[in-house]
């Protein structure tokens, strides 16, 4: 797959991309990709490490409003190191919604929005995140799979920027979308202060 994508009015264009079990390789230029989340800056951004070390993607995130923290119900965002575990809504149109991680049939309108203004919106793609570090944010009541962790879509109209989430991290769908087709399942997603 070629990547190109545009963000903020931006084309930033990069190589072909394969997985493999260890990542998400660059193969051609002996690269690998890795997810950067930053609680401080509210920013997300993709790197390739390799040969130049470059960001090939950067988008304004929004976090949790409770701040950082791993343990169950505490609707904080976790830290430390995690891959993607499940990539799903490939191909479903922009502001599909979801419940349970299940497409719904319908998709984010304003009116819907004014008939359930306290809904928390999850739209057009999900990356669930599975925590990698034992005892940190895997297993036992910091695990952050179990705690349904995700990168998602949400309502355009959500700030980007400010940490206003339940515990993931939401997107607007002009970033999510090239966001999604850039990592795979097993992309490594570390989150930090």
């Amino acid at each position: 797959m070629v990547v190109c994508l545009t963000t903020n009015s931006q084309v930033v264009c990069g190589d072909v991309y394969t997985a493999d079990d260890d990542g998400f390789y660059d193969k051609t230029n002996d690269l690998m990709l890795r997810v950067e989340i930053s609680l401080s800056k509210q920013v997300c951004r993709v790197l390739s490490y390799g040969k130049d070390n470059t960001c090939v993607f950067e988008a304004n995130v929004s976090t949790a409003r409770n701040g950082a923290g791993e343990t169950k119900d505490s609707e904080c965002t976790p830290r430390g190191l995690h891959q993607i575990r499940a990539r799903i809504g490939a191909g479903l149109p922009d502001n599909t919604i979801f419940v349970g991680r299940r497409p719904t049939g319908e998709c984010y309108t304003e009116a819907l929005s004014a008939q359930f203004p306290e809904r928390d919106w999850i739209l057009t793609r999900i990356l669930w995140l599975s925590g990698l570090e034992v005892g940190r944010n895997r297993l036992a009541n910091v695990d952050t799979m179990q705690r349904y962790i995700y990168i998602h879509g949400c309502p355009d109209s959500l700030p980007m920027g400010e940490p206003l989430s339940h515990g993931c991290i939401r997107m607007h769908n002009r970033d999510l979308l090239p966001f999604f087709e850039l990592v795979q399942v097993g992309t490594q997603v570390l989150i930090q202060e």
